[in-house]
């Protein structure tokens, strides 16, 4: 509980570094993850080029632009895993934070409400239990809704791996009869 208003001040300034700190951490791995790709995506056009320059005849260009497209669909997916990782990481470190500063505030304010139902006049019981109620009920409504959207990320995330997964099998599908073609 807060006793000065100095202690208030400096929780709220630990909790806006924690925040920032968290955010930029995630902002940064996405900068080095999207360094990387550009730089993956660059030296594997220059491979390709390079590999269809070599085509004899357009058959065998076609053939390897075929070739050449499933690794492509392939980083693009782990690419797209990895922007969900970090950014569901990042969710998931904020949202315990908030998490953590909600049950400490819900603590604070139900220790002075306490202190100040204590000290009420004989006769305002009616009162004092509209007051316990109305907070156990916004704890509720807020343990609701914390639940809600986290079930709501969970659908989220498992959709994202559903679609990727499908897009993985058709890409294998399409890279299938390439292979049985050099089977033959």
């Amino acid at each position: 509980m807060f006793t000065k208003p100095e202690d208030f001040a400096k929780s709220s300034i630990n909790s806006a570094l924690f925040f920032a700190n968290t955010t930029f951490d995630g902002i940064e791995r996405l900068a080095l993850l999207n360094l990387a790709a550009a730089r993956s995506v660059f030296e594997g056009a220059m491979s390709n080029v390079t590999a269809l320059l070599g085509a004899k005849d357009v058959q065998a260009f076609v053939s390897i632009q075929k070739e050449l497209a499933s690794p492509s669909i392939e980083k693009g997916m782990e690419y797209s895993r990895n922007v969900i990782a970090i950014a569901g990481e990042t969710k998931d470190k904020l949202a315990k934070e908030v998490e953590a500063k909600v049950a400490e505030n819900a603590a604070t304010v139900s220790g002075l409400v306490e202190k100040a139902l204590a000290s009420a006049p004989a006769g305002s019981e009616v009162a004092v239990a509209a007051v316990k109620t109305a907070i156990k009920s916004a704890n509720e409504a807020y343990e609701g809704l914390n639940k809600a959207a986290k079930q709501a990320a969970e659908v989220a995330e498992a959709s994202v791996a559903a679609a990727t997964s499908a897009t993985m099998k058709a890409a294998n599908v399409v890279a299938a009869p390439k292979a049985s073609k050099k089977a033959a």
